[in-house]
C-alpha cells in the first residue's frame, strides 16, 4: 500500500491538523483518507500524527501489506528511517506509536516534494479549517476503490458537466519575500488567511479550504512583474460589506498599495460591481470585491 500523509500548524504552534491517504499502488486510485484537527500543536506533531492516521489506515486494508509512506517532512522521513536521531522527547513518543502500529520491517519511507503531496495537504487544511470553524471534519467525497483513477474516460458524455474540481492554492513568484510579506502578506491576512508555512525563500497562507504561496529564490527570473502580459493578471478576493471593502483599501495604502482607477472607483468593473482595485510596488494586482447583498 502507498500512504501519503501530511500535517500542519498555522502558528507553528497553532491550530494543527493532520490528513492522510492510502492508495492502491498498482492503479494510483485513492482507496481512504482521513484528516483531523489536533487543537494548538507545532507541524512536526501534526506531521507526526498525519503519519500515525495513514498507517492505521494501510493496516486496517490489509494486516500484512508492506507499506511505502510518502510525505513531504524530511524530519519525520529521516527519524522514522532510523538516520536522524529523534531527540525531542514527545517526537519519540509520537516515532514510539508509529512503530507499535506496524512493525517497522513492513515500512518504508520517501521524501516526496510539496508538490507530490497535494492531497495530504488538502486534507490536512480542511482538518484545521473544520477544526477553527468549531465543526467535525467530513470529506468533501467518499474515494471509490473501484473508479478509474484516469478522468474523463468513463464520464457521461450526456449528462451536464459538474465542476468537480476546487481551487486548491496559488502561487505566486516574486523577487524581494520580505516587500511581498509587507503588502500581499499583510492584506491576506487582514482578508482572513492565516499564516500557514515559512521558509527561506517562501510563505504560505491558507484559508477556507485553500492557500497561498509567496516563493522568491533562484528559480524566480530576474525583472519586474508585468500584469498585461499574458498569464494570470490579478487576483480577486470576496471582502465583505462596501463598507469593509472601503475600510480595506484605505488601510492598504499603509502597507505598499495605491488604487488603481481612480476615476471610476468604486465601479470600475461596471455599475453593479462594487470594487477596489489595487496595486503594490512590484507590480502585482488584486481586486477586493463587495458582496452584492451585504450594504
Amino acid at each position: 500500500m502507498i500512504v501519503e500523509a501530511d500535517g500542519g500548524s498555522r502558528g507553528n504552534p497553532g491550530h494543527a491538523g493532520y490528513g492522510a491517504l492510502v492508495r492502491d499502488p498498482k492503479t494510483g486510485a485513492i482507496l481512504v483518507e482521513k484528516a483531523g484537527y489536533i487543537g494548538i500543536a507545532s507541524n512536526n506533531v501534526a506531521e507526526y500524527s498525519g503519519l500515525l492516521a495513514g498507517l492505521t489506515l494501510a493496516d486496517e486494508i490489509d494486516s500484512g501489506c508492506r507499506i511505502l509512506v510518502k510525505m513531504d517532512s524530511k524530519l519525520v522521513v529521516e527519524q522514522m528511517s532510523g538516520r536522524w536521531k529523534i531527540k525531542h522527547a514527545d517526537m519519540q513518543k509520537l516515532a514510539g506509536r508509529a512503530r507499535r502500529i506496524v512493525d517497522s520491517r513492513r515500512v518504508q519511507y520517501e521524501w516526496i516534494p510539496r508538490e507530490k503531496n497535494k492531497d495530504a495537504d488538502r486534507l490536512s487544511n480542511e482538518a484545521m479549517d473544520a477544526g477553527m470553524a468549531g465543526v467535525e471534519w467530513k470529506p468533501k467525497s467518499s474515494p471509490s476503490p473501484q473508479e478509474d483513477s484516469r478522468p474523463g474516460e468513463n464520464a457521461d458524455v450526456g449528462g451536464p458537466r459538474i465542476a468537480s474540481g476546487t481551487l486548491h492554492h496559488v502561487e505566486i513568484w516574486i523577487q524581494d519575500l520580505n516587500a511581498a510579506r509587507s503588502s500581499m502578506g499583510w492584506l491576506f491576512e487582514r482578508l482572513g488567511f492565516l499564516p500557514k508555512d515559512s521558509w527561506e525563500n517562501g510563505a504560505s497562507w491558507a484559508g477556507n479550504g485553500t492557500y497561498l504561496v509567496l516563493e522568491a529564490g533562484p528559480d524566480v527570473l530576474s525583472g519586474p512583474h508585468e500584469r498585461r502580459r499574458q498569464g494570470v493578471n490579478h487576483l480577486a478576493f470576496n471582502a465583505g460589506t462596501r463598507a469593509q471593502v472601503d475600510l480595506l483599501a484605505r488601510r492598504a495604502g499603509s502597507h505598499g498599495w495605491t488604487l488603481l482607477f481612480r476615476d471610476r472607483h468604486p465601479y470600475a468593473g461596471g455599475r453593479e460591481h462594487y470594487a477596489a482595485y489595487l496595486e503594490n510596488a512590484e507590480g502585482f494586482e488584486v481586486e477586493l470585491v463587495a458582496d452584492q447583498n451585504a450594504q
